[in-house]
């Protein structure tokens, strides 16, 4: 399962990245998220449990986190959970009048004859893109709202 959603948010930068990056303030930014707790790693990782809604289905996942604010990227590797093994990459572009915001997925379920299916039609669509959008569109709010 290969899935991208996107926003364009009307803000600089500087007020924008920090507000995906700071997923430990995730719950108080973002109501669909329940927590986001920081989780013992080894070579300085940021790695979390994060847990958010679907509508009234609660989920939950741990990643590792890696901010690239150079790159103007953050990535994750999901640890644990359905989704495990999930990569995922906010991109930043700049446009003519702020910026493109996307949240890229990859997932390959290895679940005997019906991985590909469930990633495809039940987990993407209806759960990790339902989230990103989500996600986004709060970011969106909160980045624009200060300008």
């Amino acid at each position: 399962m290969k899935s991208r959603v996107q926003i364009h948010i009307d803000a600089p930068l500087e007020r924008i990245f920090p507000l995906a990056a700071e997923v430990e303030r995730w719950p108080e930014r973002l109501p669909h998220y329940r927590y986001v707790h920081r989780l013992p790693a080894s070579n300085g990782e940021r790695r979390f449990a994060m847990g958010a809604r679907r509508g009234p289905i609660p989920v939950r996942w741990e990643a590792i986190q890696r901010p690239l604010p150079e790159e103007r990227r953050i990535e994750f590797t999901h640890t644990g959970g359905v989704t495990r093994g999930m990569q995922v990459a906010w991109r930043f572009e700049p446009s003519d009048a702020g910026w493109e915001v996307s949240i890229e997925h990859e997932l390959e379920l290895h679940w005997p004859l019906i991985g590909a299916l469930a990633a495809e039609r039940v987990i993407g669509p209806q759960f990790v893109e339902a989230i990103a959008r989500r996600t986004l569109r709060r970011v969106k709010v909160l980045a624009e709202a200060r300008s």
